[in-house]
């Protein structure tokens, strides 16, 4: 099959253009897509491949797909505007709004704490069923009562999924609204895009089809052979949640973790987003300047949730580069570098990137469902040449 590339660009950015077409080189399943906006204009709007490859149907200008972790810098936008409009405090303990969350010595844990993976609770101690992951009552109660893994504050381990069930119930309780309700409410209703915590079912259709591609494959089995059976792997069991959901978030049937309908459907606000590139851009761009019509923070809020709060080795021996976070935000760092050092957003499993750079006046989301690990540069070099073409 002919890969076919959609959609436009504007003068100048043809290269951005290449470097995604690129990306599908030697990956005849693989679908994507790619959004930038300038100064709320969009710039590079593209879509090209196939959307399932079990029906090679092919990725249309509609085709949303799972976002993975690029739901926590939604989040994270969700958090920054209730701190924004003087609802929530990031430094204040999250007891203050989830009472029963002091149980098993976490009174003192405060809301930064959570955004920042410096919680403790980064996996459940109790292994959790796809049913359990699809009931937030369940959830939230199991990881309020929770004794945390380790000293909260103490370091940080990534909170693959546990992180958007800890602020989510938070947001919640703030709010009162679910996540997605809160987010329908606030960002995707206002901004008319295609991006939901929850996937309604009347847009399932929409959907693209996960599959694991061959470095993410090698990556998990790598990690497998490498686990020390005596030893509880928390890293791992972020990921899993102790059977939920498979290593790679997907598989290994067709209609398995992120590809169920019924995990897609829940609200999973750690993973679990689903999007249009086309709309992940416009939120993003929003939260620096006045596009679609809406402002999301404002410069001051923006500096604030971007002061850096966990970096370097965390608790937990995982190989570098590591990622840093602010108040949820992943910043500019080794492990993804934005157009400049002032970019903020969050990467996605298997090669999603979502972010902001108010220095560059950017706003950006690359999408693909052949989700791949080892050495995926797909989406890195969009981002070079897009510097590049900026001149930053």
């Amino acid at each position: 099959m002919t890969l076919q590339i959609h959609g436009t660009v504007a003068p100048g950015f043809e290269r951005i253009r290449d470097e995604f077409a690129e990306g599908f080189s030697e990956k005849p399943h693989m679908g994507a897509a790619l959004s930038i906006l300038h100064d709320g204009a969009p710039v590079v709007d593209l879509w090209g491949g196939v959307a399932d490859e079990r029906t090679h149907a092919p990725w249309s200008e509609q085709t949303v797909s799972v976002i993975f972790s690029c739901t926590k810098g939604l989040v994270s936008i969700l958090a920054a505007r209730l701190v924004q409009d003087g609802l929530l405090d990031y430094e204040a303990p999250v007891t203050k709004y989830w009472a029963e969350f002091a149980a098993a010595g976490k009174e003192d844990v405060r809301v930064k704490h959570l955004l920042s993976h410096r919680s403790g609770l980064s996996a459940p101690r109790s292994p959790l069923t796809v049913e359990q992951i699809t009931d937030w009552d369940h959830v939230v109660r199991e990881l309020g009562a929770q004794k945390p893994l380790w000293e909260p504050d103490s370091g940080y381990a990534y909170h693959a999924i546990t992180h958007g069930w800890l602020i989510g119930e938070v947001i919640r309780r703030v709010s009162g609204r679910s996540v997605g309700q809160y987010f329908a409410d606030l960002i995707t209703t206002p901004l008319g895009v295609d991006a939901w915590i929850g996937l309604p079912a009347h847009q399932s259709s929409l959907v693209a089809h996960m599959q694991v591609g061959s470095t993410l494959a090698e990556l998990t089995a790598q990690q497998a052979a490498a686990r020390n059976p005596v030893e509880t792997d928390w890293s791992g069991l972020a990921m899993t949640l102790g059977g939920a959901l498979a290593p790679e978030l997907i598989g290994p049937g067709d209609e398995d973790g992120f590809n169920s309908p019924a995990i897609r459907a829940a609200e999973i606000p750690g993973a679990g987003g689903i999007a249009s590139a086309r709309a992940l851009a416009a939120i993003w761009s929003a939260t620096i300047t006045n596009s679609g019509g809406a402002r999301l923070l404002d410069d001051e809020t923006i500096a604030t949730a971007t002061v850096p709060q966990s970096e370097g080795s965390p608790v937990w021996n995982v190989p570098g580069p590591w990622p840093r976070w602010g108040m949820g935000f992943q910043l500019d760092s080794e492990a993804r570098r934005y157009t400049t050092p002032h970019g903020f957003g969050h990467d996605g499993a298997g090669g999603q990137v979502a972010f902001a750079d108010p220095a560059a006046g950017i706003g950006f989301a690359y999408l693909t469902n052949q989700m791949e690990a080892i050495n995926d540069l797909r989406g890195t070099r969009i981002v070079d040449a897009l510097r590049a073409k900026l001149g930053l």
